[in-house]
């Protein structure tokens, strides 16, 4: 039966601590950056936009100049598949859209509470795919595990590689076979890539799930590799566009449009061109 989320354990435990403890340890963020950090950043152009900016309202699906510059960080990524949002909030329209009570959802675990709180308020049938300890001592998400809860019938895979909070990630192997098997069995697949290019030892991140998969979405944003969260603005990508228009219809009931001062921001900050970590 439908319900209500359950409570945010972790968004009610930062409420409370985040901003009066004197030490803060428990941050999946990297250090922000400030608004003249940013501002440096920026050319003579998007200057002028920054300075001329009409305090408006937006575009729904975001500023278009913005979406063509995410869409630059895939390989199959057109501006009319992505929606700029809030990344939460991109979590939560994919999943009011795409689920109904009863479906079955495969979800990494633990992780994100709405990743898989979601589902399960909605009335979804949520299987865990746990970390198992490996002989080296670290966490490691195996392939088979997964191939053995994602069965045919399974409505939608959720994955978050990197994987927050244990850092794990998949082999590029294995990661095919995964996808693989979404096809076999016509599961959607839901990519939380927030933590992309933060993968510990470095190395060459996954390729995005939308450039792997047409039923694929991938979400990402700024908050977390990039160093800013104060902005509030990220995005979904999915190439199936019936999804992307119910996705921006939902957006109506939520927050309508972006900021317009945050969409300018993330504009004129190229991630290609910089290290923030």
């Amino acid at each position: 039966m439908a319900r209500n989320p359950a409570p945010f354990r972790l968004e009610r435990f930062l409420a409370k601590y985040e901003f009066n403890a004197q030490y803060l340890l428990c941050s999946s963020d990297c250090e922000s950056m400030t608004m003249q950090e940013l501002l440096a950043m920026a050319d003579q152009g998007t200057l002028e936009r920054w300075h001329n900016l009409k305090l408006g309202y937006t575009e729904s699906q975001g500023l278009p100049a913005l979406r063509s510059a995410i869409a630059s960080l895939y390989d199959k990524v057109q501006p009319e598949h992505v929606v700029v949002c809030v990344p939460e909030e991109g979590v939560y329209l994919t999943m009011q859209v795409l689920l109904q009570r009863g479906d079955r959802v495969v979800c990494t675990y633990p992780g994100y509470q709405s990743l898989f709180e979601l589902a399960d308020s909605i009335g979804c049938s949520t299987s865990h795919w746990e970390p198992q300890v490996s002989p080296s001592g670290r966490l490691e998400f195996k392939l088979q595990d997964a191939l053995s809860l994602i069965q045919p019938g399974t409505k939608l895979v959720v994955v978050n590689f990197p994987h927050n909070p244990t850092g794990a990630t998949l082999s590029a192997r294995d990661w095919e076979a995964l996808i693989k098997r979404c096809q076999e069995v016509d599961a959607w697949l839901f990519s939380d890539e927030m933590y992309k290019f933060l993968e510990l030892p470095p190395g060459k991140p996954l390729p995005s799930a939308v450039d792997c998969y047409n039923k694929a979405v991938s979400l990402c944003g700024l908050s977390k590799s990039w160093g800013l969260p104060g902005l509030r603005v990220g995005w979904v990508a999915c190439r199936d566009q019936q999804l992307m228009q119910q996705v921006l219809m939902l957006k109506d009931y939520t927050t309508i449009c972006s900021s317009a001062p945050s969409e300018v921001s993330q504009w004129e900050y190229n991630p290609e061109e910089c290290t923030v970590c």
